[in-house]
């Protein structure tokens, strides 16, 4: 054990820069991740059936086949395509992908919640459809999207590990050095647990602080409905 805690003091600045790259990984998939979801939550809602077909059948793809395999489809098989991207590139752009298309089902039911009276009450005031969204419907649905986004914002960090498995040395990369270095398997993963458990306590104080914010821009209080 004293060997290392040794070890684990002398590997600090490698596994701060682990711990660095995992953030930045999640912050960046995170980021795409919300454009996707507005982007496919907003198609699935349009009057025109082809629209929400086409919107039904990509993101039930995303949805419905394997992150770790369409993260080694982005890293392996498409430089077979003659296209390219960096690791980090192939990490946010599979993250993004799969996790927007669950992010879309919270955008779009978040949507449908707002009760009719309030698209009703927003057309009688002579708004436009930009200005309904903007200032009357997205601002009801935003509140209720805030849980279920800092649900999948967590899960998208747990998922981090797979990055060690497209050279990114993360997190999970940096404590397997450690493991390896030192032999002491149990002590190196319940590190890399608490570590991960930290990351996500201040991912999830993050989230309900955003939740509380919206809450009080909509008059409701901490406590609000």
């Amino acid at each position: 054990m004293a060997d290392f805690v040794t070890e684990f003091t002398r590997s600090l600045p490698s596994i701060a820069d682990g711990v660095r790259v995992t953030v930045q990984a999640t912050v960046f998939s995170a980021a795409v991740a919300l454009v996707v979801a507005f982007f496919f939550g907003f198609l699935a809602r349009s009057p025109r059936l082809l629209v929400r077909g086409s919107t039904r059948i990509t993101v039930e793809f995303f949805r419905g086949t394997s992150l770790y395999v369409q993260l080694f489809w982005l890293f392996f098989a498409l430089p077979v395509l003659g296209f390219r991207l960096e690791p980090m590139a192939c990490a946010v752009v599979a993250f993004g992908l799969n996790f927007g298309a669950y992010g879309s089902e919270v955008v779009r039911g978040a949507l449908n919640a707002v009760p009719r009276a309030q698209w009703e009450a927003a057309v009688a005031l002579g708004m436009s459809p930009w200005q309904r969204m903007r200032r009357v419907i997205l601002p009801q649905a935003w509140v209720q999207m805030i849980p279920p986004f800092g649900n999948l914002l967590i899960q998208m960090l747990k998922a981090t590990p797979l990055l060690s498995l497209i050279t990114i040395a993360d997190l999970t990369f940096e404590m397997d050095q450690l493991r390896s270095l030192t032999g002491n398997t149990a002590q190196a993963y319940l590190a890399i647990l608490v570590i991960y458990y930290a990351l996500a306590a201040a991912l999830n104080s993050l989230m309900k602080a955003v939740e509380s914010a919206a809450k009080s821009r909509m008059g409701q209080g901490s406590g609000g409905a």
